[in-house]
């Protein structure tokens, strides 16, 4: 048995503190403190991952059978949501089809909602995985109930953390719709979504291990061990890469890591209220105007591929910054990453087994890293990284609005 999979949440952050000074000083006070101080959702959610994602495994892997009956015959599979939910269907992407030889695409929830089944691939039948965290946004539930009604070719597949969300109990008894409940652990009770995004992943990857599922544990104990050894050995570091005076912040990725790098992009603005501005970017999209963003106050955040030709093309993108002294500083993510790609104040972090799981299966640890940093430069700016929108303007569930008819 993976050793995270013995283990319970209290015990795995008593490991983690007994590593980490600021993971003690953190996780040392009262849950009463850390509420009062606005932290104690957040922290938990994001260092209970490699936790979590044995438990998702496991879950996913005892949903196989009814799985299996429900993508039986489609010739091509739409994941939808939100934001995050979004992006976390766009990380899975490239994986998924390359492994079921069909059109895969990610679609968002308000695309959806306004163009309907026009927004959709022609190959039918079809699948349309929703994935969502609460369940309870208005164009998750609004993009569902127009495609039921108008189109019968497709299935639906509701993959979320809150099996009492309106997605997960309205059409339950819909023969045309499965729904899969991740661990209530999931169900993150923060503002941002960390914890629920990287296991809505892992959730949504099992489609392209469904005739393999050893294969899939194997990869999600592998994942568990490397963002718990990440966690463990860089939790001080990453807080005080968040301290240095830094305004912007670029994430860069290609492939499955340019969908990590949005998704590392949007937990930096939403957890400093907008303070700190980002941008994401391939490695290559970058030289052609958003290089312009790169200040002497901004953080360039990267994780390397472990593709050689990949990387070549990285290095050389990385230079160019640093002939062209662009950044404050780089923050470069990898396995085996050479120390001569960093200049002097840049951070690696290393990861060992990135390269074992590869590029598209190594993008969550991206995420992780960059939720970590999110979170210690909410609390450089004196917010509270449960609810950093202090005046309101973002909230847990997007607000009720309007919504109108398609023709």
């Amino acid at each position: 048995m993976d050793p995270i999979s013995a283990m319970t949440q209290s015990e795995w952050q008593s490991e983690l503190t007994g590593n980490q000074r600021k993971a003690a000083q953190l996780f040392g006070k009262t849950e009463a403190e850390q509420k009062q101080r606005g932290y104690f959702h957040t922290l938990k959610e994001i260092c209970q991952q490699p936790w979590t994602w044995m438990r998702t495994c496991e879950r996913m892997i005892s949903l196989r059978d009814p799985l299996l009956a429900h993508v039986s015959g489609i010739r091509s599979l739409v994941f939808t949501g939100s934001g995050s939910s979004e992006y976390a269907g766009d990380c899975v992407r490239l994986p998924l089809q390359n492994e079921l030889s069909m059109s895969v695409e990610s679609i968002s929830g308000g695309n959806l909602l306004i163009h309907g089944a026009k927004a959709l691939p022609k190959d039918r039948p079809g699948l349309l995985v929703s994935l969502a965290r609460s369940g309870n946004s208005p164009e998750s539930t609004g993009a569902v109930r127009i495609l039921l009604e108008t189109e019968p070719a497709y299935r639906h597949l509701i993959m979320t953390c809150n099996e009492a969300g309106s997605l997960a109990t309205t059409w339950r008894s819909s023969k045309d719709v499965l729904v899969a409940a991740l661990p209530p652990e999931t169900n993150d009770e923060s503002l941002v979504m960390t914890s629920s995004f990287t296991n809505l992943v892992l959730a949504a990857r099992f489609l392209g291990l469904l005739h393999r599922p050893e294969a899939y544990q194997k990869l999600c104990s592998r994942q568990s061990q490397i963002c718990r050894e990440l966690i463990s050995t860089y939790f001080d570091a990453l807080s005080r890469i968040a301290a240095m005076e830094f305004r912007r912040a670029v994430f860069l990725g290609g492939g499955t890591r340019y969908s990590a790098a949005r998704e590392a992009s949007l937990k930096m603005l939403e957890m400093t209220s907008g303070r700190v501005t980002t941008l994401s970017e391939s490695f290559l999209g970058v030289r052609h105007g958003p290089m312009s963003f790169v200040h002497e106050d901004t953080l360039v955040v990267c994780q390397l591929s472990s593709d050689p030709t990949v990387r070549a093309y990285e290095l050389d993108l990385l230079t160019e910054l640093d002939r062209k002294r662009l950044g404050l500083c780089k923050v470069i993510i990898g396995d085996e990453v050479p120390q001569s790609t960093a200049r002097p104040g840049d951070e690696m972090i290393q990861c060992p087994g990135l390269s074992e799981l590869g590029d598209d299966d190594g993008a969550m640890i991206f995420v992780v890293v960059a939720q970590l940093l999110a979170f210690f430069r909410c609390l450089e700016e004196g917010l509270h990284p449960d609810s950093p929108s202090e005046a309101g303007v973002i909230s847990r569930v997007v607000e009720s609005f309007p919504l109108h008819t398609l023709p």
